[in-house]
């Protein structure tokens, strides 16, 4: 031991720590600390003290403290529940799994195979799903199917399991968050077929993609008129509908927080030109962007003056 070493252990008075210092000098300052703690009959508590006290006066590394236990792995998806977990669940008497089972089988008119009480049991153990707002998912995912699909046509249990995650990552896990959530979806169902009618386009169910982006238009706050506009500058550039299209024009209205046909207007008026550039209150050349804005909004204009005297 050398000098100074011996007198920064005098003067923290640390038994311990002096104790350890001397184990791994006889032993190496490689030396695993567990066993220092056997051979000094610790327990990790107060070795894992010495080390920090020995630490702090230089005389170990930090790296010689015993590392913490890995964390065990996120489970990457819903347990493989086994057939007998089932079994266990049902004959569970304080379980209000039995319960479930038989009422979600009433909704959906038939009883659930071993594939379909998994399903159902992921809803109800690992996501932690309410059996209320269980119930208010199958039934929403009846009346989708067979408005898709037709009368008595009912949905696979995997189809309703699919469905519930995407209810759990919207935050409808309670009864009131699901009935909210429910609210919402019925408006969205009203208003995309108000849309299909304002892109001339024949009633029919949409796809999820077309779902998606008229949900994100209702939620940005664009009205009819807005909507009618961005459409009919679709039409004019792609000559047809294209949704991505239509969505990238009102994305970007969005993001300049344009969202009534005034505020467009407004905003997409181009901006006036220096002197010299041209003359004051002179229109930009045609075929420029700023005369495509203008021709738009007057085409615009005059369709909703042709619906105003037709709806007369």
């Amino acid at each position: 031991m050398t000098g100074p070493a011996a007198d920064r252990l005098l003067r923290a008075g640390n038994g311990d720590a002096a104790l350890l210092y001397l184990w791994l000098l006889r032993h190496g300052r490689s030396a695993a600390p567990d066993a220092a703690r056997r051979a000094l009959r610790w327990d990790g508590v107060r070795l894992d003290a010495a080390l920090e006290a020995l630490a702090q006066l230089g005389l170990a590394e930090q790296s010689a403290q015993p590392a913490p236990p890995p964390a065990p792995p996120e489970p990457e998806g819903p347990p493989e529940y086994s057939a007998a977990d089932i079994t266990r669940e049902l004959e569970d008497g304080r379980s209000g799994f039995p319960g479930l089972v038989a009422e979600v089988q009433r909704r959906l008119g038939k009883i659930l195979s071993t594939a379909g009480l998994k399903s159902l049991f992921t809803l109800y153990d690992y996501l932690g799903l309410p059996p209320e707002v269980i119930c208010l998912l199958v039934s929403w995912c009846v009346e989708e199917f067979q408005r898709k699909y037709g009368p008595g046509r009912v949905p696979s249990m995997s189809q309703v399991q699919k469905e519930g995650f995407l209810w759990k990552r919207q935050g409808a896990d309670t009864l009131e968050a699901a009935e909210q959530h429910l609210k919402r979806l019925a408006t969205l169902r009203t208003r995309e077929g108000e849309i299909l009618r304002l892109l001339d386009q024949k009633p029919r169910p949409l796809v999820e993609k077309e779902r998606k982006k008229i949900a994100a238009w209702t939620d940005m706050g664009f009205g009819d008129e807005a909507l009618r506009l961005a459409y009919e500058k679709t039409v004019y550039k792609k000559q047809g509908m294209d949704w991505d299209y239509m969505n990238g024009i009102l994305c970007l209205w969005h993001k300049k927080n344009l969202h009534t046909l005034a505020e467009i207007e407004a905003g997409d008026r181009p901006r006036p030109v220096r002197a010299g550039a041209a003359e004051p209150g002179r229109s930009a050349a045609p075929g420029e962007a700023d005369a495509r804005v203008r021709e738009d909004l007057e085409r615009m204009r005059a369709f909703m003056k042709k619906q105003r005297e037709e709806g007369g």
